[in-house]
Order: structure tokens, then C-alpha cells, then sequence
């Protein structure tokens, strides 16, 4: 038997963008449980939020958190070739009519195969999480033994559950009905690799901890690192090692710094060390809080650091000095958005509490503070041009609020 992971396929061109399941008053619930292996006792209908935009439905999306969304179709697909392995519970998604469910897989298979899998890491006591003790940390190249896998036709494998599996069957069904957003890659049979290439993989994979490492050390010297407010890290996209990660930062104040944490990682499958784009994106705010997933400041700087990670001639503005862009506003506070529906950031205004540049085992990162504007001094900008950037980031220096982003204050424009 041969079986397949069973992705999201992240390169479909205008596809919609959707946000982790709520509940009917608008409350997000736990993401990680529909993807435990086992049944949800949920309250529904739930809705799916999209992120950006409205863009093309897809039969099968991993939303939020990797949840799986399917259509009416994709579900009875499933509910015909597995009726045993998998659970569907309804949800109504923003702004498209028609009945989608999440699919929740019920069964869980100890079944990887540690030595023909690329590389497997598994957490430690060291790590200071004894919950997770025993189970894998990081699995690359995942190879399963198909002979432990019985008669499940769709599973997530033991210790390493975000992985959803799919029979051959299920997939050749799945390809029968043309279902739209799936992604296979199997994951039986011999390695993908060789061993020169396991060799080089590994060597990447330790300047990429490296890389880490040295980054968690920097934030830890700006604030307290928050373990518990987990941002899921984003598989794909234009950032440099294909995932795209983000920290939350505790200072005094009351303030929450929001970075991003990959932008400077080595390039995917390439052999000689590097800092990526050779920066990092920085945004922070003094004001309550209450989900980092749910509010602005976070969406904010998704949206900039994906326009930062997809475009060249964005990354050499940013590098070079102060620069403005706009981003979409949808689900952003109405102060902070134009009448063209878009909010616009200044990045690389000056901080007196962050360093400019830091250093990593591979080179130096620049870290670009990103500030939320309010329209009234987007036009100031977009009227008064070169010179206007460096007044109004004076202003903000001058002010005291530097490069915090605030949803109330009052527009800092000459004559304002």
C-alpha cells in the first residue's frame, strides 16, 4: 500500500485566505483540537473568517491553525471511502454561500518510520516541556511503515498529529472528484533523497537552528518571550526557508512587541550560509490586547511582511531608508483605514528601545520597525513627498511614540 500526506495546495493563484474557526459569537475556538486525532464535541455551526480579500473557494483548505475545510462534495468523498476515520462538522465560510465542514480525522497510527524518514527530532526533558516528552519535535522527509497502518484510510500519525494521511484509494478518489486545493506527497516507499542530499539537508536544517537560536537570544534581551501566545508557523510563501513565523514579546509598559522570526533564515536548499532577505520586521503597540491571533497588530504584520517577503524592489526601499506602503484593511480598526480601503505602515522609523541591526552566525539582520499611520498622514506623505518622510518620522521621535503603532491618537502632520 502506498499513502500520502495531504496539503494544502498553497500555489493556486487568487485562492481565498481563511482565518481559524469561530464560534456564533465570534469567539475563536481551540484550533489544535481538530487535529488530535480524535472526535470534536463542538457547538455549531461555526463560521471561517477570510483573512484577505474574498478570492477563489477551494474544496479543501487547511484555515487558521491547519484546520481542514472541505466542500459538501470533498466531505462525502471521505465519508464514503472512510466513514470510520473521519467526523464533519459544519461551518458556514465569509461571504460564500454553501455548506463547508471541517474534517476532523479520528484515527491515529503510530506508524513513522524513523530511519528511512529524512531526519526526526524528538523533545527532551531538557526542553522544559514534559508534556511533550517522547514525542517527535521535528520530523523531515516523513516515511511511514505501511504495514502498521491496518485498515485506516485517513489518519494522523502518533506524536506528530498536525501530518494528515490518505490511502492511496482516498487520494485516487479524491483526484476522481477533481478536487480543488489538494496537494499530495508520499510518504512510503524509499527516501526522496539520497544521502549526499540527507547530508546537505542536515547541514541547512543546523544553520537554520543556528539561525534561530541566535534570534531567540535577541528578542529575549528586548522583553519577555511569550511561550504561550503560540503563532502558528506558516508552511510556503516567498520568506526565505518556506515558513513563515512570527514572536510575541512582553516589555514594561505594558507594551507587546510583535516580530517576525524567519525573514532572515538561510534559503531553502541552498548551500552556502546566508541571512535571507537580511532583515526582520518589528511592530509594536501600548494597547490592550485581547488575542494576539485575533487582533490587528498581528494581521498587520502578516500582511506586511508577506508584501516585504514577494517583492524585491519592496525589500531594497526598505533596506535603503524610511518607506511607505499599503496593505488591504480589511478587519482593521476604522481609524486606520482610507476610503479606499486600505491601511498604510511607515517602516523604519527610529526607536530608542530597539537596535537597529543585530547579529546572527551568518551576518548581520536589520531590524525595520513597521508604524501604523493614520490616513491623514498618508496624504501628507503622498502630497509632500521625500521630505515628508523624514518630518513626520521627526515628529513621531520628537512625540515620544516613536515606532509604536496606536489605534487611538491624534494625526502628527504639520498644522494637525
Amino acid at each position: 500500500m502506498r499513502y500520502f500526506e495531504l496539503n494544502d495546495d498553497v500555489e493556486i493563484p487568487g485562492r481565498w485566505d481563511l482565518g481559524s474557526p469561530r464560534n456564533q459569537q465570534g469567539e475563536e475556538v481551540d484550533p489544535w483540537q481538530f487535529s488530535s486525532g480524535s472526535p470534536v464535541d463542538i457547538e455549531s455551526p461555526l463560521k471561517v473568517p477570510l483573512r484577505a480579500g474574498d478570492g477563489r473557494a477551494l474544496d479543501f483548505t487547511e484555515a487558521g491553525v491547519g484546520t481542514p475545510i472541505v466542500s459538501t462534495r470533498i466531505g462525502a468523498v471521505f465519508e464514503e471511502v472512510a466513514p470510520k476515520d473521519v467526523q464533519l462538522i459544519p461551518v458556514e465560510v465569509e461571504a460564500h454561500p454553501g455548506q463547508f465542514y471541517i474534517l476532523v480525522c479520528t484515527r491515529v497510527v503510530k506508524c513513522i518510520d524513523d530511519e528511512a524518514s529524512e531526519e526526526v527530532q524528538y523533545w527532551t526533558p531538557e526542553d522544559g516541556m514534559p508534556e511533550k516528552v517522547g514525542t517527535y519535535s521535528s520530523v523531515f522527509g516523513m516515511r511511514i511503515d505501511p504495514a502498521k497502518v491496518g485498515n485506516a484510510q485517513v489518519f494522523r500519525p502518533w506524536g506528530w498529529t498536525g501530518a494528515l494521511i490518505v490511502s492511496e484509494e482516498l487520494k485516487d478518489a479524491l483526484e476522481r472528484a477533481g478536487a480543488v486545493g489538494v496537494r499530495f506527497t508520499e510518504v512510503t516507499g524509499p527516501s526522496a533523497i539520497n544521502q549526499e542530499e540527507r547530508a546537505r539537508d542536515q547541514k541547512w536544517r543546523e544553520r537554520l537552528r543556528q539561525a534561530e537560536t541566535a534570534r531567540e537570544e535577541v528578542w529575549s534581551t528586548l522583553g519577555k518571550l511569550d511561550e504561550e501566545a503560540i503563532v502558528p508557523i506558516v508552511v510556503g510563501g516567498a520568506w526565505p526557508a518556506r515558513r513563515q513565523v512570527w514572536r510575541v514579546i512582553h516589555r514594561s509598559g505594558g507594551r507587546r512587541l510583535l516580530v517576525t522570526d524567519g525573514l532572515s533564515d538561510p534559503f531553502w536548499g541552498k548551500n552556502e550560509p546566508s541571512v535571507g532577505f537580511g532583515l526582520e520586521l518589528a511592530l509594536e503597540t501600548d494597547e490592550p490586547q485581547d488575542d494576539v491571533m485575533g487582533d490587528w497588530p498581528l494581521l498587520l504584520l502578516e500582511r506586511v511582511g508577506d508584501e516585504v517577503a514577494e517583492h524585491e524592489r519592496v525589500r531594497e526601499r526598505v533596506m535603503a531608508g524610511l518607506f511607505s506602503m499599503e496593505v488591504s484593511g480589511k478587519d482593521m480598526p476604522r481609524s486606520l483605514v482610507t476610503e479606499e480601503g486600505r491601511v498604510a505602515v511607515l517602516l523604519g522609523v527610529a526607536s530608542s528601545s530597539l537596535p537597529m541591526d543585530f547579529a546572527i552566525p551568518s551576518g548581520e539582520v536589520r531590524l525595520v520597525t513597521v508604524k501604523a499611520l493614520r490616513p491623514a498622514e498618508l496624504a501628507y506623505l503622498m502630497e509632500h513627498g521625500k521630505q515628508a518622510y523624514v518630518e513626520l518620522a521627526r515628529r513621531f521621535v520628537e512625540s515620544g511614540e516613536e515606532h509604536l503603532s496606536r489605534v487611538r491618537r491624534r494625526p502628527l502632520i504639520p498644522g494637525s
